[in-house]
């Protein structure tokens, strides 16, 4: 994979302790390991919490209009929920390979690899038992200089892990800044070549978790193409633009408005990769923006990816979450930078192989506003 050279990293972070709160307990896993949960704040009325188990966002306290703060993401209240049948990969880091490969299997140096199939006939979201959602992270606060707390999460996968090559060694740091942006930046590196796809897998409803619906939101996506696909969800290879369909975001457009017209496709909603619209050698990108209208909330998002999952939550089901409360189907929705799905299988997709030797890194940023 080519590396992504994300040099404001080195400006935004310092090796001293920063303000957070935690470690707090939260349960357990399955296999009786402590998972523990990090507090980040920023004066400026935003909070998140962070989970040791997937190097999860549980909590994401934004203010509205009026300055009425609420937890605007999808989640558990312990680690049992996120290890129960209801978890639908909330808030977690997602991989090695986010997204999916085509019937769980790519070549690689000449070598054949067969992944878990699990999703119909494909591999995704890293596999299943030790996917990067599913095991323990390590834990270490930092100080942005620009204000606000951070905490950095690592992992190393091992040669083998979930079918993978190579000894992955990852983090992810959490920056919650105090121009209310969450910025959240992947590094990697692997001692083979090595496919890494890296993404945050939030449900974001901007009146709060538990809200009836998104489907009220308003969103605009910077892409005026996207990656067509067979019926299992896996690209064709082609791509083609928007202008005419019901994935048509170019324009602030109310989610809901043709949601409709695909409830009979293939992805029972919108569940559709874009391609993000971006200069040549802009190293972050405008990728999509969210509005909730009630609320007055936003959520703008910009990356160094070159492409953008929307997934408008069709498949949940009324499960409990935090606090007790429901999410409904399309009670919200996911906005997954990546690289595009099934690439190591899409050559004339921008490669997802990581060199051995070679560093991976891609930063997000999610910037509320509230007007």
């Amino acid at each position: 994979m080519k590396t992504i050279v994300v040099s404001l990293l080195l400006s935004l972070l310092t090796a001293t302790s920063a303000d957070v709160t935690g470690p707090t307990g939260s349960g357990k896993t399955k296999a009786g390991k402590t998972v523990e949960t990090y507090t980040l704040t920023n004066g400026k009325g935003m909070s998140a919490k962070i989970s040791t188990l997937g190097a999860t966002l549980v909590e994401l306290h934004v203010p509205d209009k009026d300055g009425r703060t609420a937890d605007v993401v999808l989640g558990f209240d312990d680690a049992a929920g996120y290890q129960g049948d209801g978890n639908q990969y909330f808030g977690c880091t997602t991989g090695r390979v986010c997204n999916r490969i085509a019937k769980g299997r790519f070549t690689l140096d000449g070598k054949n690899y067969q992944l878990a199939v699990n999703n119909g006939p494909n591999h995704l979201h890293g596999g299943t038992e030790r996917s990067l959602d599913k095991v323990i992270w390590k834990a270490a606060p930092v100080k942005p200089k620009s204000g606000g707390s951070g905490l950095r999460l690592s992992y190393t996968s091992k040669d083998g892990e979930e079918g993978y090559p190579g000894t992955l060694k990852v983090s992810v740091v959490y920056l919650l800044l105090d121009n209310n942006t969450l910025r959240v930046t992947y590094t990697a590196t692997s001692d083979k070549n090595t496919p890494v796809n890296l993404t945050n897998h939030s449900y974001f409803n901007l009146g709060g978790a538990g809200s009836e619906t998104v489907l009220d939101h308003q969103l605009k996506i910077n892409a005026s193409n996207y990656t067509p696909t067979d019926d299992t969800l896996i690209p064709t290879g082609k791509i083609a633009p928007v202008k005419g369909l019901p994935i048509d975001f170019t324009k602030m457009t109310k989610v809901g408005a043709r949601i409709a017209r695909l409830d009979e496709a293939p992805e029972t909603g919108y569940d559709h990769n874009f391609v993000i619209d971006r200069k040549q050698d802009q190293k972050m990108s405008l990728a999509a923006i969210l509005r909730d209208p009630k609320s007055g909330r936003t959520l703008t998002i910009s990356t160094t990816e070159p492409g953008i999952q929307l997934y408008t939550g069709n498949f949940l089901n009324g499960q409990t979450g935090k606090g007790g409360k429901t999410y409904p189907r399309r009670s919200a929705l996911c906005l997954e930078t990546q690289h595009h799905p099934d690439s190591i299988n899409r050559p004339e997709f921008p490669s997802v192989v990581l060199k051995a030797g070679e560093k991976f890194q891609s930063m997000t940023a999610y910037t509320f506003g509230a007007k």
